[in-house]
């Protein structure tokens, strides 16, 4: 517990999209739990959506709702990305911007040692410096993704999207971090500003040049080479403050919830690390003929699985797949304790969308991947995990992204049973012993912290 004399007060203000705020949350009650004190900003309907606090935390934790000031091109009740179709975040991100002076009335008012902030709040870093407020970025992303989005000084000079398939030219070791053409034509006009907001590369380099200190979601045994670059040319504090997995306090100790009970007995009853995780995020959609290709791919495989599948108007299941893999596999359209699933010894395989927290949450139960990128930081984050041979990259076409059924069927029976896979299997062992260490994990916030305290602005 910190003593009285260091106890920070800290301000954190996520991106608005859950992604984000979960892992800050994360970080929040770490730090919380040190004896620190938090300040966590975000819009009501978002606030009110987060799990409640534990009766230890809450005193120390406290939720500051700000609305978002009012436009036409969204919805009221539009809060976070979850929200909206895709096409619609530049609206989200406009209306963000648009909370400068409500951000700043609050930090004025706060007397906070630091503000710990995301990518998005570019126009943040001069109005702590202004008010003599300590600010760190916090990074969800990897160290590796956050070196691809550029150096302060060097120019860009990146303005195709081919530009953006190769490693950039401030990587000095070989690498093959970088997009596929399909991955970086699906983010394009958000990287390049062409949605009408500001390019979100561009936001990355104007927080990165303006903080204090520059903390991450990792941890210096998974990257060290990209950690020593990003300080390299950064020129700052670059702190890792571990992976942030997601507690599990206790597996089986829910079995009469309504949504865990029926979902564990029907993995209890299948073969150890057999059952092959199917899920894409909250956020990411399939179009409808890559959800017929990985449900082919499923039924191909011979493999029980577990898909949790949001389907809407425009897509639909081949006919009759439910009933020809009944017994073998669940399709279920509603929410799951994903945490309880992946803790599940039944399950042998996840077939993800290449999310960072979802590799963090399967990795902490040494649980091997199959990577199906759909959009945002995920094409970097595949290509780093298939560098370090953590994930298997599912084979596709580099210039749609178009993939058969065979494919889908082969990776996941290679990654789950095939003698040729076990590297992956040990290598998801390997990487358990990293993200899943709570003592390790302890003493990276304690660093953190340590140096949060050591290098807060005096107050006037």
């Amino acid at each position: 517990m910190a003593k009285e004399e260091s106890k920070l007060h800290i301000v954190m203000f996520p991106w608005l999209a859950f992604g984000h705020i979960n892992p800050f949350l994360e970080l929040a009650k770490l730090i919380a739990q040190k004896g620190h004190r938090i300040s966590f900003i975000s819009t009501p309907r978002n606030i009110d959506r987060l799990p409640k606090l534990p009766p230890n935390l809450s005193p120390c934790i406290n939720f500051v709702k700000v609305p978002l000031p009012h436009t036409e091109d969204l919805p009221e009740d539009a809060q976070a990305t979850i929200d909206l179709p895709r096409e619609k975040v530049p609206h989200l991100k406009n209306a963000h911007d648009r909370l400068q002076d409500s951000i700043a009335h609050i930090l004025q008012s706060s007397n906070a040692d630091w503000v710990v902030y995301d990518f998005s709040a570019h126009w943040l870093p001069d109005i702590a410096r202004n008010l003599g407020i300590s600010s760190a970025f916090f990074s969800i992303v990897t160290a590796a993704c956050l070196t691809f989005t550029g150096p302060t000084l060097t120019p860009d000079d990146r303005n195709k999207p081919e530009d953006y398939t190769v490693p950039p030219k401030w990587v000095p070791f070989p690498s093959k971090v970088a997009y596929r053409l399909f991955e970086i034509l699906k983010v394009y006009d958000d990287v390049s500003g062409d949605d009408g907001a500001i390019p979100v590369f561009r936001s990355f380099v104007e927080v990165l040049g303006g903080c204090d200190a520059i903390a991450v979601r990792t941890c210096s045994e998974f990257e060290p080479e990209w950690l020593h670059l990003l300080e390299d040319i950064h020129r700052k504090p670059v702190i890792p403050v571990g992976v942030l997995a997601p507690r599990l306090y206790d597996v089986n100790g829910d079995d009469d919830n309504e949504n865990w009970r029926p979902i564990k007995e029907w993995l209890d009853k299948q073969a150890k690390r057999s059952v092959v995780y199917i899920a894409f995020g909250t956020e990411a959609k399939l179009r409808n003929d890559e959800l017929t290709e990985i449900a082919y791919g499923l039924e191909l495989s011979g493999l029980p699985f577990f898909w949790v599948l949001r389907l809407d108007d425009d897509s639909e299941l081949p006919e009759g797949f439910e009933e020809r893999t009944k017994g073998r596999g669940i399709v279920c359209a509603t929410w799951v304790p994903q945490l309880k699933i992946l803790a599940h010894d039944s399950v042998g395989g996840f077939l993800t969308h290449s999310g960072w927290s979802s590799v963090v949450e399967a990795l902490q139960f040494e649980i091997p991947l199959v990577l199906f990128t759909i959009a945002n930081d995920q094409g970097l984050n595949a290509a780093l995990l298939e560098e370090k041979q953590v994930g298997y990259l599912l084979p596709r076409e580099e210039s749609d992204g178009s993939f058969t059924r065979q494919s889908v069927a082969d990776s996941l029976k290679l990654v789950v049973v095939e003698e040729e896979g076990k590297s992956y299997r040990d290598k998801a062992k390997e990487m358990s012993r990293l993200f899943g260490d709570k003592d390790r994990q302890t003493k990276y916030v304690d660093n953190f912290l340590a140096h949060l305290v050591s290098h807060r602005h005096p107050k006037v």
